[in-house]
């Protein structure tokens, strides 16, 4: 296998995490959540010379795909995710905006593929699964690299903190559930990054986090 990169591009007045996974040596990736920003996410696409293959979303609130129509246009590649169940949240986005006091900018959002738990994901040799998480938003999903011990996780499991459960669609015990259920047993060396903030290891999000305690 060869080496799997990320790099991050904070976006929106949110500092949502738009994270751009990629091959080292193939030069061949992805990008997750381009909440907005989708100039500098290109821009950034291009300076480190990244072929991509799709633009993948965790979830449908503005701040993580309110920029991947925009980046779509630039690159020509298609949306993938989240699990249907995030659709309303996808066809409301320009109304989540105004309700942010955002303005113009972010755009409703239709992907090209809804994804289902188990699925897989993939580009050049790096394979990751699907796992529906629901609880911070209805159709969330996480994606996980088995072989290389790693997950991107959008804002299920923070480090120190979860993710809200006050929005439309949110609920706290569900959110509980897909992080015990479909998280923790990713194992306790699995390292992985979020919508914002640090990343983390499981592991210490198990012993440490006091939501999880």
């Amino acid at each position: 296998m060869t080496q799997l990169s990320a790099q991050i591009v904070p976006v929106t007045p949110f500092q949502q995490n738009c994270c751009i996974l990629f091959d080292a040596d193939d030069k061949v990736g992805v990008v997750i959540d381009p909440g907005g920003d989708a100039d500098q996410v290109f821009a950034a696409l291009k300076v480190l010379g990244i072929a991509l293959k799709e633009i993948w979303l965790t979830h449908g609130h503005l701040d993580h795909a309110g920029g991947a129509m925009d980046l779509k246009a630039l690159t020509g590649v298609p949306i993938v995710g989240p699990h249907e169940d995030d659709q309303m949240l996808l066809c409301s986005i320009e109304e989540q905006s105004k309700m942010f006091g955002l303005g113009g900018g972010m755009k409703n959002c239709t992907p090209d593929r809804w994804l289902e738990e188990g699925e897989t994901l993939s580009f050049g040799s790096h394979s990751f699964e699907v796992f529906h998480t629901p609880g911070h938003a209805p159709g969330h999903v996480i994606f996980f690299h088995r072989a290389a011990k790693f997950a991107h996780l959008g804002d299920v499991l923070f480090a120190g903190s979860i993710g809200r459960t006050d929005l439309p669609g949110g609920d706290h015990a569900t959110l509980l559930r897909s992080i015990k259920e479909k998280v923790l047993p990713l194992g306790d060396d699995v390292g992985f990054l979020c919508g914002h903030g640090p990343g983390s290891r499981i592991g210490d999000e198990r012993r440490t986090n006091p939501f999880l305690l």
